[in-house]
């Protein structure tokens, strides 16, 4: 018998990572075994292959095919392997432009300095460097990439080499209909993340007195066209008291997950609105109000409390944000952000770092970790300040810091957000702990919110010596 591997079924390899299938659609590779693995290499059309539990259980799952002799697989699917660490994903910021002034924001567009914005031609030469490291999966991100002069050509782009966009963020104001009809020509379906900041208050963040209307209306559009919205809300002293309004909106409209963000005591928002911001305290506090009324509702969208709570209305589920580890699954080796472990960051300039929400830090101390447009992606990925630090794993935190060292809750949070730590830090030290889950864990907030939102079950309980 002769067999192919389906068209939505690639095989990988990457440095410490032998075995793996990409599935169209999915931003991560899997795993397979080594048997499995031989014998689908093998499903090429060319070799004649007796039918055996192997073969049985690939067909089961859907990995490979039967075919006619000489029937190959697609050039996507054939194995491919890379001599470099495992990325599979890249956050990409096609612009640093925008087309509104949000009062928040450092990619305000009044704010000329950092709205660069990366030409066709540079973000194909980074679309090809991606593939060359066997990068699958793309977020789309600015500023607002929806004003880049070629945006349906780079999501067309991406397509033509194999990848997709799994994440478009935007503040919807300039989705069209058009647009929707490109996609889903593509076969694009990204989980489309829309800015919204609350009923009433939305207009005023992000200085446009259409704003809201025109925000709802593009959610609307988007939910109406098969596509999945998160709606981003932006929290503080002045909106918080709209939250449950904003959710019986939202939830109304049929968006798919509420993302409630903290805003930070940036300098621009300091500026435009003194003494707005939550402490982290006051954060918590309001937000647990907020989750304790929302688990009593009968909504269905789900809920995520940025470095909080995430709230599961379909299996009543509770996940804390801060218990990132248990005790049996700690390792020294685990990276310290998983997130920065598994998707490269590009912003508008080129620049490489490990998370877009370091990239304004980054700007303002003057620090690069590399550019793209200096040194290709693929020495990056291979040995470089930016890999050090996107890979640095829990043991050199615990080398650098002696208060998470020392601290009995460090195998839960494992020190945190990289991003926070670094903000919250006094001078620049990628190793320092992140403040909020010091106050979560220390100031009795675990003990306050599993009492709090008891109805639901706890998904990861506190698990220490």
């Amino acid at each position: 018998m002769f067999y192919r591997l389906k068209d939505n079924v690639a095989l990988r390899k990457w440095r410490y990572v032998d075995r793996a299938v990409y599935l169209k659609g999915q931003d991560h590779a899997v795993g397979i075994s080594k048997e499995e693995f031989e014998i689908a290499l093998k499903c090429d059309g060319e070799h004649d292959i007796a039918p055996d539990a192997h073969i049985a259980h690939l067909l089961s799952i859907k990995y490979i095919e039967p075919c006619e002799k000489g029937q190959k697989p697609s050039e996507w699917s054939k194995f491919k392997e890379y001599d470099n660490y495992y990325f599979p994903r890249m956050n990409l910021m096609i612009t640093g432009k925008c087309n509104l002034n949000c009062l928040h924001c450092f990619n305000a567009k009044d704010n000329a300095p950092l709205n660069t914005e990366l030409s066709y031609e540079d973000i194909i030469n980074i679309l090809d460097q991606a593939r060359e490291i066997g990068i699958q999966a793309f977020t789309i991100t600015g500023g607002e990439p929806l004003v880049h002069p070629r945006f349906l050509d780079i999501v067309r782009a991406i397509y033509e080499r194999d990848m997709f966009i799994f994440e478009l963020n935007t503040n919807g104001l300039l989705i069209t209909q058009k647009m929707l009809d490109v996609f889903k020509e593509l076969h694009c379906y990204p989980l489309i993340k829309i800015s919204f900041d609350g009923v009433d208050y939305h207009n005023w963040i992000r200085q446009h007195p259409q704003a809201e209307d025109l925000t709802i209306k593009a959610i609307k559009k988007c939910i109406a066209n098969g596509f999945r919205v998160k709606a981003q809300v932006q929290v503080n002293r002045k909106n918080v008291d709209v939250m449950m309004d904003t959710a019986k909106l939202l939830n109304e409209l049929g968006v798919d997950e509420m993302r409630i963000i903290r805003t930070t005591e940036a300098p621009r928002w300091e500026k435009n609105s003194p003494q707005s911001s939550l402490t982290i305290e006051e954060y918590y506090e309001r937000m647990l109000e907020f989750a304790k009324q929302y688990i009593s509702s009968d909504m269905e969208m789900l809920i995520d409390i940025w470095q909080f709570v995430r709230l599961n209305p379909f299996a009543h589920r509770v996940e804390l944000m801060p218990v990132a580890c248990n005790k049996k699954d700690f390792n020294i080796r685990i990276p310290m952000c998983k997130g920065n472990r598994g998707m490269i960051a590009v912003s508008s300039s080129g620049e490489v770092v490990p998370c877009l929400q370091m990239s304004g830090y980054f700007i303002e101390k003057g620090i690069s970790l590399g550019n793209l447009f200096k040194t290709p992606l693929k020495e990056l990925v291979k040995d470089s300040p930016y890999l050090n630090l996107a890979m640095a794993p829990l043991f050199k935190q615990i080398i650098e810091n002696d208060k998470c060292a020392n601290c009995k809750y460090y195998k839960a949070c494992t020190g945190g957000c990289p991003a926070l730590g670094l903000l919250y830090s006094k001078d620049v030290n990628f190793y320092h702990e992140d403040i909020t889950k010091c106050i979560f864990f220390e100031n009795g907030w675990y003990e306050k919110t599993t009492e709090a939102l008891k109805k639901w079950r706890l998904q990861n309980p506190l698990d220490i010596d």
